[in-house]
């Protein structure tokens, strides 16, 4: 598939999100990777992203290849929840805006993408597409405002419609969307039905690991010579990492099993303070690490974890299930019922998925893998093709330089 797309039309391709480097995030780390291989493919990439630290409209500069085009506009990130809604609906305003001051003022490309979340980019986009004639690849990860809905951090009401509205206007500028699973193309049902929009499947991907050494190392902590469950990654709502703590207390009496979390986020702290109040010497935290030192990370660890909040409806694949999956690691993975995810890791034999709020169910299910992964010379091996099937950057660069190619 790799080979084929080299010899196919090279694109002018626009590429719109408000994360890239460096940020540190799944999704910066998503788009730092697609970005290298829409370069590695030849095309002629242009990533813009809002800047509210510039002193000026724009500033370009080269990223591997692909020329990153930061526009000022509203702060987003870490005000109050109200200040930031306005100023997501005015970014989008303010980054064309300056988009035109810029050199690349009057630019038409071959194809627009664009990244959800956020979801107010829409006009931008529309803008775009329409002065250059061309087609818009939207890659959802995830659904909202519905997410926010299904955790009961929102209800139906006025706030709901609001997103409701900007979601959907994105969805009607957008020529086809990619998911990232099966379960989730339900969703767009309607939005299909009219003739010429595409809706498929967009696996996440990841690019191949990086040799750089981990400032973590696992034998200087009072876990060294444990086997390690890991979890690397926010620490947010959604993610109900409290989970694993519980699961490390209910462990406690296994003096050769530790818990090594990594990461920032909303519930970093409460979750610190929950662990020293349960005295659990089995967990260790360390604030978030460079995306590159990961696959070091995770040779020094065993199983790797990923935890949903059960309240979810909607499917994903999370990031750091491929950086598991890259790395050999089979992953203990709790999530919400029916999630395309449980299916696959049964599927494949990479790990053992729990779908109910049971600390016994996970408890039995991470002593069961626990003992696999020292029983099952394989399953490193199953773990790694899974990934090199699936979650590949030329996959899904090919994908989508294709779906924007099609007349």
């Amino acid at each position: 598939m790799y080979g084929k797309s080299t010899e196919r039309r090279q694109m002018r391709i626009a590429l719109i999100a408000d994360t890239f480097p460096p940020l540190r995030t799944s999704g910066a780390v998503q788009l730092r990777d697609l970005s290298r291989e829409f370069a590695r493919q030849g095309h002629q990439l242009t990533v813009m992203l809002p800047a509210a630290e510039l002193d000026r409209p724009w500033a370009i500069e080269d990223f591997d290849g692909v020329t990153v085009l930061r526009l000022r506009a509203p702060p987003t990130k870490e005000i109050g929840y109200v200040r930031r809604t306005w100023n997501e609906f005015v970014m989008p305003f303010a980054m064309l805006r300056n988009l035109r001051k810029s050199p690349l003022a009057g630019q038409r490309w071959d194809g627009i993408v664009w990244y959800a979340p956020s979801i107010f980019h829409g006009p931008m986009v529309s803008a775009l597409k329409r002065e250059s004639g061309c087609k818009g690849y939207l890659i959802i990860r995830d659904i909202f405002p519905e997410w926010a809905v299904d955790m009961g951090l929102m209800g139906r009401g006025l706030p709901y419609r609001f997103f409701d509205a900007i979601a959907r206007y994105q969805y009607s500028i957008a020529d086809v969307i990619g998911v990232q699973t099966p379960g989730n193309l339900a969703y767009f049902n309607r939005w299909r039905r009219r003739s010429g929009r595409v809706l498929e499947v967009l696996q996440n991907w990841l690019d191949k690991p990086s040799n750089v050494r981990c400032s973590i190392r696992v034998s200087e902590t009072p876990l060294a010579g444990r086997k390690l469950f890991v979890y690397a990654g926010n620490m947010g709502v959604a993610q109900s990492v409290g989970i694993v703590l519980d699961l490390a207390q209910r462990m406690a009496s296994r003096t050769d099993v530790g818990f090594l979390l990594v990461g920032r986020g909303s519930e970093a702290r409460r979750l610190r303070e929950k662990a020293q109040a349960l005295g659990l010497t089995n967990v260790v935290f360390f604030d978030e690490i460079d995306p590159d030192e990961i696959p070091d990370l995770y040779a020094q660890c065993r199983i790797g974890i990923v935890s949903l909040d059960l309240r979810h409806r909607s499917h994903n694949i999370p990031g750091k299930f491929l950086t598991y999956m890259q790395s050999g690691l089979p992953a203990l993975v709790r999530l919400n019922p029916g999630n395309d995810l449980a299916e696959l890791i049964r599927s494949e034999r990479v790990g053992e998925e729990c779908q109910s709020d049971q600390l016994d169910e996970l408890v039995a299910k991470a002593e069961r893998l626990l003992v696999q992964v020292e029983t099952d010379a394989e399953l490193p091996g199953r773990c790694r093709r899974l990934f090199d099937q699936r979650f590949s950057t030329e996959q899904a660069a090919t994908q989508i330089a294709d779906a924007l190619s099609v007349p």
